[in-house]
């Protein structure tokens, strides 16, 4: 029998945070889309892989795909996961027998639960993982009243509507597997799913259920890649690191306004008539946040890494110095999953800027722009920054540390 696999890979994964696809983030120093590809090319049962990838990523993908010991090809993906899957099963051998579909986010998937899934899928035509729901289900809807009553304005929330039996109840996994034919003609039914088993129930195909495994899960946000990590150590017979997956730093800067200098805040020129003084650009914001990030890595403080005493930082761009700390803590395993930051500055007014700040820090960060929150609060007239004769900035950093 020849069996054919197609790895989704072909979103981007925004729900998770991170600038770059998501199936690029290191889980236990190895890349999500590597160890979910490499899942099937050691199973013995599977012949080929196709691996359907954003188009920027197919035309240059990562070289453990270049290599591969297996015949396995790459595709650029489409808008929605399953235009992804189409364009896979084009590239699909026509002697296949079976062929699998597994999401990449799914790195956990073990040889047992493929082999299970394609032998259901040559036995019945079509089969998925599932794992049986645990809790009690509740079916939502709006208030009877809105059911049965005159029309209204909604009520706020969602109200029980039924009590639905759960050992009936099974949440979807991949891999799913189908017959060759079964799942093109699935795939040719072209109807609005979230997955193949879906669209071969719409196709008029019965779909069998394989228990699955609750270690796959599927990383979708960032709760998940905790307990990713606590896996992939679990798996691989290693510990946790001791200080946690996860560390927050604080971070504080504060500069004496001046005539005669920019104000530079967040790497965005602010319109004013003084600037701050410093031995660098003087960037309260930028200075905060690698003090942040730098306390949350355990790894010093600014002036440790760029002090004034040293020729070569004078006048230089704190976003520079922000970009050249982001790749240290990468270098050392670190992640940044969101940074915070207040500015306290009591003329000009900030908030026309925010926006320019919030995306200059995201993309030196190398995060997005969704990771990067920026708030400019007055001091009330209180001390020097109320006085209008400083600039300060507080920041909070979360890292996540990848083991």
């Amino acid at each position: 029998m020849y069996v054919s696999a197609i790895i989704a890979a072909g979103g981007r994964g925004y729900r998770l945070g991170s600038a770059s696809p998501k199936q690029l983030l290191s889980i236990g120093g190895r890349p999500i889309l590597e160890r979910s590809v490499s899942a099937f090319l050691v199973h013995p049962s599977i012949d080929e892989i196709i691996v359907a990838l954003p188009a920027d990523l197919a035309a240059d993908p990562p070289e453990y795909l270049q290599r591969a010991a297996k015949p396995l090809r790459v595709v650029a993906g489409g808008e929605r996961r399953q235009d992804s899957v189409a364009k896979a099963f084009r590239e699909v051998a026509e002697h296949a027998d079976v062929v699998v579909v597994h999401d990449a986010a799914r790195p956990f998937v073990n040889a047992d639960l493929i082999e299970r899934t394609i032998a259901a899928a040559a036995e019945s035509g079509a089969a998925l993982a599932a794992v049986r729901a645990r809790d009690t289900v509740k079916l939502a809807g709006p208030p009877r009243s809105r059911l049965d009553g005159p029309p209204g304005p909604p009520e706020p929330g969602h109200y029980v509507r039924q009590t639905l039996a759960r050992e009936l109840i099974f949440l979807a996994q991949t891999p799913q597997a189908f017959r060759r034919h079964v799942l093109e003609d699935a795939i040719a039914f072209n109807a609005e799913s979230t997955d193949e088993a879906a669209l071969a129930e719409q196709a008029g195909y019965e779909v069998r259920l394989i228990e699955g495994q609750a270690s796959n899960i599927k990383i979708t946000t960032p709760e998940d890649v905790p307990l990713a990590e606590a896996i992939a150590a679990a798996r691989e017979g290693r510990s946790p690191s001791p200080s946690g997956l996860m560390r927050v730093g604080t971070g504080y800067d504060l500069h004496r306004l001046v005539e005669g200098r920019p104000l530079v805040l967040g790497g965005v020129t602010v319109p004013a008539d003084r600037g701050a003084l410093g031995h660098s650009d003087a960037d309260v914001v930028c200075h905060s946040v690698t003090d942040a990030v730098l306390g949350a890595a355990s790894l010093g403080d600014i002036g440790l890494h760029f002090p004034d005493s040293d020729p070569r930082w004078k006048d230089a761009s704190s976003l520079d110095l922000l970009a050249r700390v982001a790749a240290l803590l990468t270098g050392r395993g670190f992640a940044i999953a969101n940074v915070d930051v207040t500015i306290m500055l009591e003329r000009p007014k900030l908030r026309p800027l925010i926006e320019a700040m919030r995306q200059a820090i995201a993309g030196c960060l190398d995060v997005d722009l969704s990771c990067v929150s920026i708030k400019a609060k007055s001091n009330e007239g209180v001390d020097a920054v109320g006085r209008g004769e400083a600039v300060a900035a507080h920041a909070v950093a979360l890292l996540t540390i990848r083991n």
